[in-house]
């Protein structure tokens, strides 16, 4: 068993959460059944169902939708017997995983030449057909209750660092690593803006003010929304689209930077839908679903479609840490195993 794939066998915490949500989005003129594992948020979901089989009535495509680590671990588990056809929004740092494990069927999307190169799998560019395309990027960043900080005295951050201060303590909610892909990526990211040792040190810091960990990546945003939380560790586009919504919430892009990952699509190895498996890759890739995604992420794989996103910086994209995916994905099973052994006890049951 390789190094990657041990870090995503079940544990107690995809264990608890494998019971997946399947979405059947159904036409009456289909002809071909596709089983597609995703991560995308159930709002966006539904509307890119719609749109897809709007294009292409003759697919009939069976969602499976769950968290970015129990999918992943899902997908693990059926190695040997593959129950889906298509990957679609699920962290590049994962596919990262199952290319690893040989798990990816390698195809070159139509007009996969016009997205931005740091979209496609890295082999793309030393001429071979990539094994997944990059969809969107999502953003870390910090959900503020404007109303609730004024009432607790608690002030509003504008780095990581100041959530370690003391007037946070009690007041501070993010996802865990281990079960949410946003939850990685902010481990990941602080470590690579300030190497392992002080990444460590600021996440035992950070620790002491943490109020619980929960098993969501967007959950932390959320709770911060409706005043459960002041301050909830999240990412971006769910923090503006609930401010847009009327939310008395700031959404707050951290000076140190911003540590990010991609939804990325792929095939899975031996489906035997293969062509209808290629075309929802070719439509995952298309300008028309790019101007989709525009519709809750600032930062898309298709250049020149992205339009400003309301609540979002106008330079996001030069906030974006330089994120090193393939450091992510090797160093994730230790990484997340000293995360548990050190923060676990404040996670959500």
């Amino acid at each position: 068993m390789s190094k990657l794939r041990r870090l995503f066998q079940p544990t107690k915490i995809a264990t608890a959460l494998l019971a997946t949500t399947a979405v059947a989005f159904t036409s009456m003129a289909s002809a071909t059944e596709l089983t597609v594992y995703t991560a995308v948020e159930s709002d966006d979901l539904q509307k890119y169902a719609e749109r897809f089989n709007a294009a292409h009535p003759d697919i009939t495509i069976n969602w499976v939708r769950d968290s970015t680590g129990v999918i992943t671990a899902r997908l693990l588990a059926e190695k040997d017997n593959p129950q889906a056809d298509v990957i679609w929004g699920l962290a590049a740092t994962s596919l990262l995983v199952l290319e690893e494990e040989d798990m990816l069927e390698r195809y070159a999307p139509a007009g996969v030449e016009n997205l931005d190169p740091k979209f496609i799998d890295a082999a793309y560019r030393n001429g071979e057909d990539p094994a997944w395309v990059g969809m969107d990027a999502w953003v870390a960043a910090i959900c503020y209750n404007t109303i609730e900080g004024e009432r607790q005295g608690v002030p509003m951050p504008t780095s990581w660092e100041d959530l370690t201060q003391p007037e946070f303590e009690g007041h501070v909610i993010m996802p865990n690593p281990n079960s949410s892909g946003t939850g990685y990526l902010d481990v990941a990211s602080w470590m690579q803006l300030w190497g392992e040792e002080q990444g460590w040190d600021y996440m035992d810091r950070l620790h002491n003010n943490i109020s619980r960990y929960t098993h969501s990546g967007s959950a932390p945003c959320s709770l911060a929304a409706t005043g459960e939380a002041v301050v909830g560790v999240s990412f971006a586009f769910r923090g503006a689209r609930l401010k847009s919504q009327g939310a008395p919430i700031e959404v707050i892009f951290p000076e140190e930077g911003l540590g990010w990952d991609m939804e990325a699509a792929a095939i899975v190895a031996g489906t035997a839908k293969q062509e209808a498996a290629q075309t929802l890759m070719d439509w995952a890739v298309s300008r028309e679903a790019n101007e989709l995604y525009n519709e809750g992420y600032a930062v898309v794989a298709y250049p020149g479609v992205a339009q400003p996103i309301e609540n979002y910086p106008a330079d996001i994209g030069d906030r974006m840490i330089d994120a090193d995916f393939q450091w992510a994905a090797v160093n994730r099973e230790r990484v997340l195993a000293e995360w548990q052994r050190r923060f676990d006890g404040k996670t959500e049951q």
